[in-house]
């Protein structure tokens, strides 16, 4: 998003996992004015506390509305998110994780362009951040930058002239600055969910790569997650 980009009375489809970076996202969408439409997708995936997460953080940023789409993407598998692979706990290492959904945003990201267009918005935004991440291919600028031309080829309101533009504010942001602006925006770090392998007794792991980056963040940034951890 452009510094001093005004949103004002416009709708803006927000993609809400129910983490801290879409929770961010979500309020920076919602400082800049715009009408916030909520999409999380429930793909039955392990950690599904984040989808009560993503309900409580609509709630809270004023949501016009909250969709909640099924797709059950442990019919495909391929990820230790949908399929029954153990969540690695070792650390962030430099490979591609098996905690990587194929292709999951490119899919997310087609939805929530859907549901823009039919709303008549033209603004999406979604959460992905290229710095501290566990290396997603669909989390880099280059694929976003891709999408927002997929985007104005593959619709009706592209092919017409009103391109419907991609935000990714945080992309270039770190974990500790999107902690920060979280803390900036008044959002309670608490509605967020982040951790993978969610423990019985219902505390985050605090091992797998999403709950190590977290904690880092928050330690770097001087803030206090509250997260409740189990290791």
């Amino acid at each position: 998003m452009d510094a001093g980009q005004s949103g004002i009375g416009r709708n803006a489809v927000v993609l809400l996992s129910g983490g801290l970076d879409s929770m961010v996202c979500a309020g920076l969408a919602r400082e800049a004015g715009y009408a916030i439409q909520a999409l999380t997708i429930d793909y039955n995936q392990r950690h599904r506390r984040e989808i009560e997460a993503a309900r409580t953080i609509a709630e809270n940023v004023g949501a016009q509305r909250h969709v909640i789409l099924p797709l059950d993407l442990r019919q495909f598998g391929g990820s230790a998110l949908t399929d029954e692979i153990d969540v690695p706990k070792e650390g962030v290492g430099e490979d591609i994780p098996v905690t990587y959904v194929p292709a999951r945003n490119l899919v997310f990201l087609s939805l929530t362009l859907a549901w823009a267009e039919a709303l008549g918005a033209r603004d999406v935004f979604i959460g992905v951040n290229a710095l501290d991440y566990s290396g997603y291919p669909d989390c880099r600028p280059e694929f976003i930058e891709a999408f927002g031309d997929l985007a104005r080829l593959a619709t009706k309101a592209g092919a017409e002239g009103d391109q419907i533009t991609i935000h990714a504010p945080l992309q270039f942001l770190g974990k500790a600055d999107i902690a920060r602006e979280a803390d900036r925006l008044g959002l309670d770090a608490g509605m967020s969910w982040s951790c993978y392998d969610p423990q019985p007794d219902g505390r985050a792991c605090g091992l797998c790569d999403s709950c190590r980056l977290r904690r880092e963040g928050f330690a770097k940034a001087g803030l206090v997650d509250p997260t409740r951890y189990a290791a």
